[in-house]
């Protein structure tokens, strides 16, 4: 019997979830938000490299108010609201700059920033 091959993941420094659940935004707003992010990353250099950042839809973070909801991990950020707009500032505040994105935080896990 042989062994399974591992999956392999590249390198990254955060992962971003998105919640693209129906309860989450009914008018597909998060599935867009999520789709938009390829370009957005890559635009910010995030797609690869050092500050690569991965990410995944999730269906649901049980916290069905104001939608969109992101999450930054292992930052342990929580973000509501979530516009194209403000998926701009997070991307160059958060992701590219290290600082939160304090206006737009409803929770903040374990893992806080402050800076880097």
């Amino acid at each position: 019997m042989s062994t399974p091959e591992k999956p392999r993941i590249s390198d990254y420094r955060r992962h971003l979830l998105v919640c693209t659940g129906a309860r989450c935004t009914q008018d597909g707003a998060s599935q867009a938000l999520f789709d938009s992010l390829g370009e957005k990353f890559k635009a910010a250099g995030l797609n690869e490299g050092a500050l690569r950042v991965k990410r995944s839809r999730v269906s649901c973070f049980a916290a069905c108010k104001g939608g969109p909801i992101l999450c930054v991990q292992p930052d342990g950020t929580w973000y509501h609201g979530v516009t194209p707009d403000n998926m701009d500032r997070i991307i160059g505040q958060h992701l590219v700059g290290g600082q939160v994105v304090a206006d737009l935080v409803f929770h903040q896990g374990p893992g806080v920033i402050d800076g880097e």
